[in-house]
């Protein structure tokens, strides 16, 4: 899937994250791809292909806890999992791959963690892709019936010990991954990843955590007034529904940044894989924009 990609384990401290990645010119911004739930690196295959035909550098990490990457043991208040956490592991896993500034992009729970590192790190990101999200404490004030029937995931997660139950009774029945845009390869990947316990309890703790230190983190961001500074984009795909729940969602994000720009993409939810072509154009007229 990743043609002339290094394909490594790197330790950040805290954990080990599975990292794929093609950095060919120091020169260069290269692009950091951050998956969603309950995804892995893998999903940007079609996505890395492309920009590295553009001319693109490109880092693809599985998150912690996600796919073959490790995760710790869970905390009563769920910080493991943490958006922070999972932030600061990719500053040092950029360290590490001595990259000092990047074109970030993240998808679903990855543009929480795109959020966060944006705003904690502002050097280290020329310009930030939200794809498919709206930051985690928005979503919440906004909760009413419509979006519990949409996304009753989000609580039921949440609970201690009963989504671990439901989920490891089958978790590729419960998943029902599908190869039918992600390509049987990616599907085996994510299947691999899907049956591991230590995987599942950690997707649970990225719910758990985005109710409660996540969202505390949000608002303790706009009660200080800090706001993204850098070009940004937001995606949203067509057949999602972000704009059913929250009409112009891009205005959510002019409240948290400076320069926005949006894009809508002719796909379902997970839009890297069902129109990767679209996703690789976005985000090459992101890079372009970078400071």
């Amino acid at each position: 899937m990743f043609d002339g990609f290094a394909d490594e384990r790197v330790d950040v401290g805290e954990v080990v994250l599975r990292v794929r990645h093609r950095l060919t010119d120091p020169a260069r911004t290269p692009v950091l791809l951050v998956h969603g739930h309950p995804r892995t690196g893998a999903t940007w295959h079609e996505v890395a292909r492309r920009l590295v035909a553009r001319g693109h550098d490109v880092v693809v990490p599985d998150m912690r806890g996600y796919g073959a990457s490790s995760a710790p043991e869970p905390r009563p208040d769920h910080r493991q999992q943490s958006k922070r956490a999972v932030a600061g592991d990719l500053v040092r896993l950029l360290d590490v791959l001595d990259v000092p500034r990047v074109v970030l992009a993240g998808h679903d729970r990855g543009c929480y963690v795109a959020l966060r590192l944006a705003l904690d790190h502002p050097d280290r990101v020329a310009a930030l892709g939200v794809l498919d999200g709206v930051p985690i404490s928005e979503a919440l004030a906004r909760c009413d019936a419509r979006f519990a029937a949409a996304w009753p995931h989000w609580f039921f997660f949440a609970m201690p010990d009963k989504p671990e139950r439901a989920i490891l009774a089958d978790p590729l029945a419960w998943y029902a991954p599908s190869p039918q845009h992600m390509g049987a390869v990616a599907l085996a990947e994510l299947e691999e990843a899907l049956v591991r316990p230590h995987v599942v309890r950690a997707m649970l703790e990225d719910y758990r955590a985005g109710l409660g230190v996540d969202r505390a983190d949000e608002e303790a961001d706009r009660a200080a007034g800090r706001r993204l500074r850098m070009p940004t984009t937001f995606a949203r795909s067509r057949d999602d529904d972000l704009a059913e729940l929250y009409g112009e969602p891009v205005r959510i994000w002019q409240d948290w940044a400076d320069d926005v720009v949006e894009v809508v993409v002719g796909s379902g939810h997970h839009m890297a894989e069902e129109a990767p072509g679209e996703v690789a154009d976005l985000l090459a007229d992101l890079a372009a924009r970078a400071r």
